[in-house]
């Protein structure tokens, strides 16, 4: 049976809108965009890889990061990044695209995501990976299919723009499984959900 481990990138006041560069999400004139970049470090990538702790054979993605990430990673070879997110199953969740998706291995979820997620993660044999993807991911929290989060954290505050955890979101707890930064600030945490009290090792 197949984890979903939602790995997202914060600020200290919780923003999660457009890390990675100044046009990715604009939406409510957000003019931050980018704000990620000045903190890359050579051992970011292998800390939150470990801090998944499994193979994830599978991603999960929003309608919004999709096409964002399609735009920016499909068909390069200057990265180690985008022949993996070729050639790996993609399942998206939007209510607006059709098939056939223009990204090889790519399936729609129909009908209602948090039943077809359940389902997805009794027939995956390994990891099904998400990142960004914020209305999925609360949608996942809401109904308790997310089982792990790797949260880099950065050192700045910036204010204002879209938040991971927005008011009125379910109560949840998570337990701390391991937590280490880089040499830029940044504060990788890995959690898995718990019980208030559940303590765990750092």
């Amino acid at each position: 049976m197949g984890e979903i481990l939602a790995l997202e990138y914060v600020t200290l006041d919780g923003v999660m809108q457009a890390p990675g560069r100044p046009d990715e999400d604009t939406r409510g004139d957000f003019s931050y965009g980018g704000w990620a970049t000045p903190y890359d470090s050579p051992e970011q990538f292998q800390m939150a890889n470990e801090g998944m702790g499994q193979e994830t054979g599978a991603m999960l993605l929003g309608r919004r990061t999709y096409t964002d990430f399609y735009h920016v990673w499909h068909g390069r070879r200057d990265n180690p990044f985008s022949e993996w997110m070729d050639t790996v199953k993609k399942y998206v969740a939007s209510t607006t695209l059709e098939e056939p998706l223009p990204w090889e291995n790519s399936a729609l979820l129909r009908g209602d995501v948090a039943e077809a997620l359940a389902r997805i993660k009794v027939e995956e044999p390994s990891g099904i990976l998400m990142m960004g993807s914020g209305v999925l991911f609360r949608t996942l929290l809401e109904h308790d299919l997310i089982d792990r989060l790797v949260l880099l954290t950065y050192p700045l505050v910036l204010g204002t723009g879209r938040r991971l955890f927005p008011e009125g979101g379910p109560p949840t707890t998570f337990r701390l499984l391991s937590a280490a930064h880089t040499s830029t600030g940044v504060v990788i945490a890995t959690y898995e959900r718990g019980s208030v009290g559940e303590g765990g090792d750092v």
